[in-house]
């Protein structure tokens, strides 16, 4: 089997709330999902998922080769843009065509991937976060309150504005989920908004008053003299990793003991993710992937010693995606179904107005002005 071809597509997802977090929010909370469709000439076509806009540059590293020969194809993609290679939208188009080929192979397989991936168990230990930093009081309540009816103990609220705020919050979640434990882990994520300094202060501010599980991304992401000050000045662990590209990137973080649980994103694909946990696994640490639609990397997670918790956005799927996996018991229970288990209704997305979301100008994948300088609380 060859590949032949591919498809780009474009749905929504619809999250029934505003999202975003200190950076940014997505006020009408619709959101673009890009979707890539890898084609065959035995009948069979992959899906990926994430944005893709170098597709055209990519592509013809894996044109006509099998796509069971996923790793090298993915070494042979970085190679074919080794100077852009590392870089965001090249590093995503090369995810998306990725998970695609994780997808192939499984189909192939007849099986679903987790199992070819060599997992044992179809269940994903999971944590709620609900991008819920535009949400009232009452709103954040009531959503965590539906993480808490499909069995989780555990969620990552948005913040770094305001310490008194955040620590309300927390708890307000914190006693949503003691339904399910008697001590929820609960982790704030403040999405590189702080200096080093102002990131001790602040966590330390909670801490005297909620148990922290992990503050993730207190500082600049490439900082890593910075990330292990803040580590050996809190008690809780220091998470990041999800907007690293390029496993070289991790390493002076993992040598400067700047980082407690290793994270990475799921739009950057299977294979990167497999490396990561590799590489986090060899100094003892867990390794928890960020989520995305349709949690693609959800298989993977299944597949490697050193998982913690997979993150876990939202309970429903974008507008056209079937995905054989639901929510149980705190996590995500992977279904039956060839590959990623994800069916692609191709008609009903081609009747879609496509409108940005996530692209917007306001953020939040901008970076405000004033981020790391703030001398006072923001509300």
């Amino acid at each position: 089997m060859k590949i032949t071809g591919y498809t780009s597509l474009t749905t929504v997802h619809d999250w029934g709330r505003p999202v975003g977090d200190v950076n940014g929010i997505v006020d009408a909370g619709v959101t673009e999902v890009p979707i890539l469709l890898l084609h065959t000439d035995g009948g069979l076509t992959g899906v990926g998922l994430g944005a893709h806009t170098d597709i055209a540059r990519v592509f013809p590293a894996i044109e006509g080769e099998d796509p069971r020969a996923v790793t090298a194809l993915y070494d042979r993609m970085l190679a074919r843009v080794f100077k852009t290679g590392h870089a965001g939208a090249t590093f995503g188009t090369i995810g998306a065509v990725d998970i695609a080929l994780w997808d192939l192979k499984a189909k192939m397989a007849d099986e679903p991937l987790w199992r070819t991936l060599g997992a044992c168990d179809r269940f994903v230990p999971g944590y709620a976060s609900g991008l819920d930093i535009a949400l009232t009081d009452d709103e954040l309540v009531t959503l965590y309150e539906r993480y808490a009816d499909h069995g989780f103990a555990s969620a990552k609220l948005k913040g770094g504005r305001d310490p008194e705020t955040d620590i309300a919050r927390l708890r307000a979640v914190g006693d949503v989920l003691r339904r399910n434990t008697p001590r929820p882990a609960l982790m704030l994520d403040a999405n590189e908004s702080w200096n080093r300094k102002q990131a001790v202060r602040y966590v330390s501010e909670v801490e005297a008053q909620v148990p922290l599980t992990w503050i993730e991304e207190p500082v600049r992401r490439w900082d890593a003299e910075g990330n292990a000050v803040v580590g050996r000045a809190v008690r809780a662990s220091v998470a990041t990793g999800e907007n690293l590209v390029g496993l070289e990137q991790y390493g002076p973080l993992l040598d400067a003991h700047a980082v407690d649980v290793v994270q990475a994103g799921m739009i950057w694909g299977i294979t990167h993710f497999l490396r990561v946990s590799a590489i986090a696994h060899a100094r003892d640490l867990p390794v928890s992937p960020v989520s995305y639609n349709g949690n693609p990397v959800a298989h993977a997670a299944a597949a490697v010693p050193n998982h913690l918790t997979t993150e876990v956005q939202d309970l429903a799927h974008p507008v056209g995606l079937t995905v054989d996996q639901t929510f149980s018991d705190g996590g995500i229970v992977l279904g039956d179904a060839p590959g990623l288990g994800i069916t692609v209704d191709v008609e009903l997305i081609g009747t879609l107005d496509t409108s940005d979301g996530w692209r917007i100008p306001a953020g939040p994948h901008v970076r405000p002005a004033r981020a790391g300088l703030r001398l006072t609380p923001e509300g």
